[in-house]
């Protein structure tokens, strides 16, 4: 396991309590999430500010680094320090920022989020990713995560509004759940736990409750994961990168029903057909 940077343990209210008036006129409280900006600073460089929930600040800004290619390795992070009184994430590397306005220009935005990644170049990265052609997922395994999702607590079931994300094992183990007000965020958030514990994505499923779009399955194959789950769906340029990578997408995943998209080889059935 790669030696762990320095870590703040930021921590701040997740949800808020509003007032609300009813279609009858009755007055009730009710939950919202909380959103916060979150400026991430590279060596003192400002990069972006994400609106989050702040769940988990700190994975967030180094899974924003991983998968925008601005850091290369875990390893040359010294430390990420998180503080919500000035709204800011300071990230330190080893080596300094250089190469780092080269880096920056090649982003554009994209439909996935207001900041982006450069589509053309990250394509020609992700087309290097070779994923394991051996993975396999059961049937019987998927209907396992579905309900482990179903069961999950959450501040969605308290508050709407919300996006979750989860990595789990080919067992269907659960292994890190997070929420945030976008989905790129919690799979951000994602990739930043799993660079920080050092694991690798090969044996892994990724589930999301929101859409699998071109950038977030960019994202999970360069996380190496084989298998994408979507409660939602996915776009036409969505489909067309997973099967370009060789991954496997199921959308629609909800109770005993799914839909399989690509990757079909990767999909083991072993449930009887009830009708």
């Amino acid at each position: 396991m790669p030696p762990r940077p320095l870590l703040s343990n930021a921590e701040g209210a997740l949800i808020h309590e509003v007032e609300a008036v009813d279609e009858r006129g009755r007055t009730t409280t009710i939950a919202i999430p909380v959103e916060r900006p979150l400026t991430l600073y590279l060596d003192r460089r400002e990069i972006v500010t994400l609106m989050t929930i702040g769940a988990a600040p700190e994975a967030l800004a180094l899974g924003y680094l991983r998968n925008q290619r601005l850091v290369s390795a875990i390893e040359d992070i010294v430390a990420v320090q998180v503080d919500w009184e000035v709204d800011a994430a300071a990230v330190v590397t080893a080596s300094g920022s250089a190469g780092l306005d080269s880096r920056l220009a090649r982003r554009t935005i994209t439909s996935g989020s207001a900041e982006g990644s450069g589509f053309g170049n990250l394509m020609q990265e992700v087309d290097a990713i070779r994923l394991p052609p051996d993975a396999r997922l059961q049937q019987s395994t998927l209907y396992r995560i579905i309900d482990t999702i179903r069961l999950q607590p959450s501040i969605y079931k308290r508050a709407g509004s919300i996006h979750g994300c989860a990595l789990l094992s080919a067992g269907g183990d659960l292994l890190y759940f997070v929420e945030d007000v976008g989905r790129h965020n919690a799979v951000d958030a994602i990739a930043g736990k799993m660079w920080l514990d050092g694991v690798a994505g090969g044996d892994k499923v990724f589930y999301t409750t929101g859409r699998l779009t071109s950038e977030m399955v960019m994202k999970g194959a360069q996380m190496g994961i084989p298998f994408l789950l979507s409660r939602s769906g996915t776009t036409q340029m969505g489909n067309v990168v997973a099967r370009r990578l060789g991954m496997t997408m199921l959308a629609r995943c909800s109770g005993r029903h799914f839909l399989l998209l690509s990757g079909e080889e990767r999909l083991a059935m072993d449930v009887p057909d009830d009708d």
